[in-house]
């Protein structure tokens, strides 16, 4: 369940920023988002109000990333458990566990629902694939 409690704004801001950060300077992640940002102020602010509704109910989250992801050219899997990896070790360095757990949880659902969004809209005749655990 997801409640104000499981932690604070400040490590979801921290989480965000530092997880970012990683995705920025990735040799195969930060092409992709630093080519398709346009203003990494505003993005990061809306990511921390995603992730906020996300691990803390806050709801002030509006929009609908789905279409924005899909129409990227090019993306396959190992993109997209790059991400994960990436999230996983961020998380890892998290002092609130509760955190981490509900964190990467929802960050591989996030995952496989863009992958298979993402499959299902480029190659609509084939049955989407699962991403592999990590």
């Amino acid at each position: 369940m997801v409640t104000a409690d499981l932690c604070t704004e400040e490590e979801v801001t921290r989480l965000v920023h530092g997880f970012y950060a990683k995705v920025r300077q990735d040799d195969l992640l930060g092409p992709i988002f630093n080519r398709h940002v346009a203003d990494w102020d505003q993005h990061l602010a809306k990511l921390v109000d995603f992730w906020s509704a996300i691990l803390r109910g806050t709801m002030r989250f509006s929009g609908a990333p789905m279409p924005a992801h899909i129409a990227l050219p090019g993306l396959n899997a190992g993109l997209f458990q790059r991400w994960l990896a990436l999230f996983h070790d961020t998380t890892q360095a998290l002092g609130n566990e509760a955190m981490r757990e509900r964190a990467d949880a929802m960050a591989r659902r996030i995952a496989q629902s863009f992958w298979y969004g993402y499959q299902l809209s480029h190659d609509p005749d084939q049955m989407p694939g699962r991403l592999a655990q990590g």
